[in-house]
């Protein structure tokens, strides 16, 4: 894989970052729909597919938790996603410069960015987790299937350290692979098999994104479509196995529990969930649309690429039990004891149950490798988020630069994740994936619904849609509107609230944070969301006027907003950037026309 992606690199790098067939060419565009649609597909479906949606399934009611799984989908998943991808495509701009809408609202997609870079550098992480065990696989017997090897590395390595009875693939995970230490506060040395698989990740994830979109959107052909091709032949060898059937009535069969539908937690976990495989809030979705084409049918996009994800989480579940229920069978324990979540399901369940196979080593390349492609496309969009509001931030400048732009910004992000492959690195991963991503995703999701629909205009922003996608009857933007206006958001702040009232320290396994480390946590979290009152009391001190002309000044699109191209701008957008021929701003049932030294309702 690593040959192919550095050969579609060097076959590019005397491209020009756009093409003659670009309808834009200052940004440049995808080659084809057919890359967009598997980048969006490759971003949205990543490793909570396989590893987090068939443990929620299992612990909320197995099939039961399919009914609020896809009623999250419709309310709140698919609105959301439609609402991004249309942002991005209408002004052909990045997370940030979407923003040029709703100036006070500009810090909601800073703090996108700076979600994107605390992702992209633990993400990569377990990328190099998911390489580190291809690497493993190619030995027979696989090395976690006997605790000869790692007894020795016990005896070894820590001579004195009483080790609770473990599985030898909780052993080679904990002390081949992790080496981990007892906590946070002892770092110890990097372990270095996992720094150099963390540098080949970065280098494949650099030669994918070396043209941007023009590279990224020809890997996109064999990492999005991989996974599938995995996910079907370990389904088929699963349902072959002994045990198969327990594995799947406990993950979706007649042992479906539908009274648990009446519990509030789980349709906080299916909403939750929704948001997390969606990759909903994080910048990713407005980027990767920001280079279609203007008049895409970006509606019939989100619908596809969510029900795509969906479909995948519930074909991942299928093909995971099908071979924990087989595990369970030959180990004489209840399904229940095998069904892990996490790094717990992908590093250690699932290698145990891979290694009691005939031709372990074979399934076990195969399971890994589509970690890995999974791992890959959602990192490509979470680093593409990084580069694409660089270039749009200064275009002049950077935007022959791109080759290095994406380089440079791989090669900081690595550094950064080095403290993540010390002896403490999967006490620093939890960390950053608690605390980096949830309230900060929800919170920005949320500004995102409020500053469109209750500030920019809800009606203005879906004639901007039909600008793009053509004039649809009001009978069709009646869900979508309950959705964006009332639906969404309520649900948003539902688990916000939740969240916050059942929030636990952070912990793995048995070991506990220090306070030191959950304090940090809330760094993580308060320096992505500080970026949104600072930029907005920035944006109005720099404004023109007394206080409330500087406020409707900020709620203003800026000169120049609308669609990026002359020939899309219309009538609405002809007078550089001003809406039907005036500078506007829509407060919710107002809308306010500000001249030169008045505001006139």
């Amino acid at each position: 894989m690593a040959i192919f992606l550095l050969a579609t690199c060097f076959m590019q790098q005397h491209e020009s970052n756009v093409t003659s067939s670009d309808e834009n060419i200052d940004r440049g565009n995808w080659a084809s729909k057919r890359e967009y649609m598997l980048s969006m597909i490759g971003y949205a479906v990543g490793l909570g597919n396989v590893w987090r949606f068939p443990y929620l399934a299992y612990k909320n009611g197995g099939g039961a938790f399919l009914i609020p799984y896809f009623i999250m989908l419709a309310v709140a998943g698919i609105p959301m996603f439609f609402l991004e991808s249309s942002f991005g495509q209408f002004c052909s701009q990045g997370p940030i410069n979407v923003w040029r809408s709703l100036p006070i609202f500009q810090g909601v997609g800073v703090a996108m960015v700076a979600v994107s870079v605390l992702m992209a550098i633990y993400y990569n992480v377990i990328i190099a987790y998911s390489l580190y065990y291809l690497f493993a696989s190619f030995q027979f017997p696989l090395p976690w299937s006997d605790c000869f090897d790692c007894c020795f590395t016990i005896m070894y390595r820590f001579p004195l350290v009483h080790i609770p009875i473990q599985s030898p693939s909780e052993q080679y995970w904990d002390l081949v692979t992790l080496q981990r230490s007892s906590g946070l506060d002892e770092t110890g040395p990097v372990v270095w098999h996992l720094a150099l698989c963390l540098l080949l990740g970065w280098l494949l994830v650099a030669a994918a994104l070396y043209k941007g979109i023009q590279s990224s959107g020809k890997v996109v052909y064999f990492t999005a479509t991989f996974p599938y091709v995995v996910l079907l032949i370990l389904l088929i060898r699963g349902l072959t196995l002994e045990g198969a059937r327990d594995g799947i009535e406990f993950y979706i069969g007649s042992k479906s529990n539908l009274t648990k539908l009446a519990e509030s937690e789980v349709w906080r976990d299916a909403a939750t969930q929704i948001f997390y495989t969606l990759s909903l809030a994080g910048g990713g979705v407005t980027a990767l649309s920001s280079y279609n084409k203007f008049h895409n049918n970006v509606f019939k996009d989100a619908l596809t690429v969510c029900l795509t994800n969906c479909g995948t989480s519930v074909l991942a579940g299928f093909t995971i039990f099908s071979i924990l229920g087989h595990m369970a069978h030959v180990s004489g324990k209840p399904v229940s004891e095998v069904a892990l979540s996490g790094f717990g399901l992908a590093f250690i369940a699932y290698p145990d149950a891979l290694s009691k196979l005939p031709i372990s080593p074979l399934w076990s390349i195969l399971f890994f490798f589509m970690l890995l492609t999974l791992g890959l496309d959602t990192q490509f969009a979470g680093v593409e988020v990084i580069s694409t509001c660089l270039v749009d931030a200064f275009p002049k400048t950077l935007k022959s630069k791109r080759p290095i732009i994406s380089v440079g910004t791989c090669s900081i992000l690595f550094l950064l994740g080095l403290p993540c492959v010390t002896q403490a690195g999967i006490y620093w991963v939890i960390l950053m994936d608690q605390f980096g991503t949830g309230f900060v995703l929800l919170i920005t999701a949320l500004l995102e619904l409020i500053g469109v629909f209750y500030i920019y205009g809800g009606n203005r922003f879906i004639k901007d849609i039909e600008m793009m996608i053509g004039t649809r009857h009001s009978i069709f933007w009646l869900w979508w509107r309950a959705c964006w206006f009332f639906i969404s958001p309520a649900i948003i702040t539902m688990i916000l609230v939740w969240s916050w009232l059942t929030f636990r320290p952070p912990s793995y396994g048995t070991v506990q944070y220090p306070a030191w480390g959950v304090a940090l946590g809330w760094c993580m979290i308060t320096f992505c969301l500080l970026w949104i009152p600072l930029v907005a009391v920035w944006k109005i001190f720099h404004a023109q006027g007394n206080p409330w002309k500087r406020l409707c000044a900020v709620c203003s699109p800026v000169e120049g907003w609308g669609p990026y191209l002359d020939v899309h701008r219309g009538e609405r957008y002809a007078d550089g950037g001003q809406v039907d021929g005036k500078n506007s701003v829509q407060l919710p049932d107002n809308v306010y026309y500000i001249s030169n030294d008045q505001t006139h309702l």
